[in-house]
C-alpha cells in the first residue's frame, strides 16, 4: 500500500492548526479563551461576528481596506506593465541599475516612509483618504509587479511584435489586443501579490488614516475595553481579513503555479 500521502498530510493538517485555532477562538467568548485551551467552543456564540456585521466602526474598516487595495491593484499592474514592457524589449543607458533601484524600494521597511508620506498628505489635504494609502502602497507594489511582469514578457519571442507591425498594427492596439492576453497569467499574478501585499500592510494604513479611512487592520489594533481585550472579537475580526486573499487565490491559482513554474515567483 503506497503510504506517501500520510507525511504531506500531517505537514498540511499541522499548517492548518493555526487558522483552526483561530476560527475556534472566534466562536468563544473572551473568558471562556482566557479560561483554558480547549479544541473546540464550550460555549458557542456568534456574537462576535454579529457585532462586526452590525457595528459600524468594523465593517467600515473591511469597506475602507478593500476600497485602497482595489485602487492599488489597478494603479500598480496600470503603470508596471509599460515599465515592464520597456525592461523587458529595450535596452538603454542605466537600464539594469535602474531596475535594481526599483527592487530596493521593496526592500526598504515602510517605518522609513510612515513621516514623509504623513507630512505631505496632511499638506495636500489627502491624509485620511482611500488614495492616499493606495498611493503610498504604489511605492513597494509597483517594483514589485514590474520585476514579475518582466519576467513573463521576456519570455514572449520578439517575434511577435514584429509579426504584428508587419500587419499593420499600431503600438497600443497590438499591446491591448495581442501582448496583455498573451501575458494574462504574469498579469493575474502580479495582481494577487500587489493585492495581497496592500491587503496585509498596517503601518501605513495605519499612519495614514484616522476615520473615514481607517482599515480593517487599524481597528483590531483597538479591541481594548475596561475589562481588557476583547480577543473573541479579535479572533472573529482576523478570521474574516482571511476571506478576501481566499477569493484572490483561488481565482488566480492557476495563473501563481504558472509563475512558478517560470521561475519568476
Amino acid at each position: 500500500m503506497n503510504k506517501k500521502w500520510i507525511l504531506p498530510t500531517f505537514y498540511i493538517l499541522f499548517l492548518m492548526l493555526p487558522i483552526y485555532g483561530l476560527l475556534s477562538m472566534s466562536f468563544k467568548t473572551t473568558n471562556e479563551i482566557l479560561g483554558g485551551f480547549s479544541f473546540f467552543p464550550q460555549q458557542f456564540t456568534l456574537d462576535n461576528y454579529v457585532k462586526i456585521f452590525t457595528d459600524p466602526t468594523w465593517y467600515n474598516g473591511y469597506i475602507n481596506s478593500l476600497i485602497y487595495v482595489v485602487i492599488n491593484t489597478v494603479i500598480s499592474v496600470a503603470v508596471a506593465l509599460p515599465a515592464a514592457y520597456a525592461f523587458s524589449r529595450y535596452r538603454f543607458l542605466g537600464d539594469k541599475h535602474l531596475f535594481f533601484w526599483l527592487l530596493t524600494n521593496r526592500m526598504a521597511p515602510p517605518a522609513v516612509f510612515a513621516l514623509p508620506f504623513f507630512q505631505l498628505y496632511s499638506a495636500i489635504e489627502l491624509f485620511d483618504t482611500h488614495i492616499a494609502v493606495a498611493l503610498a502602497h504604489c511605492l513597494f507594489n509597483i517594483p514589485l509587479a514590474v520585476w514579475i511582469l518582466e519576467g513573463f514578457m521576456s519570455g514572449i519571442p520578439k517575434e511577435l511584435d514584429e509579426t504584428a507591425y508587419l500587419d499593420g498594427y499600431s503600438f497600443w492596439r497590438f499591446f491591448v489586443r495581442i501582448f496583455i492576453p498573451t501575458i494574462a497569467a504574469g498579469i493575474g499574478v502580479a495582481a494577487f501579490f500587489c493585492f495581497m501585499y496592500s491587503w496585509v500592510e498596517l503601518l501605513l494604513a495605519k499612519t495614514l488614516t484616522s476615520v473615514n479611512a481607517k482599515p480593517i487592520a487599524a481597528t483590531m489594533t483597538r479591541t481594548a475595553s475596561t475589562s481588557g481585550y476583547e480577543l473573541g472579537l479579535l479572533a472573529a475580526a482576523g478570521s474574516l481579513t482571511i476571506v478576501p486573499g481566499a477569493i484572490v487565490i483561488y481565482f488566480v491559482r492557476n495563473y501563481i503555479a504558472k509563475g512558478f513554474a517560470l521561475g519568476r515567483v
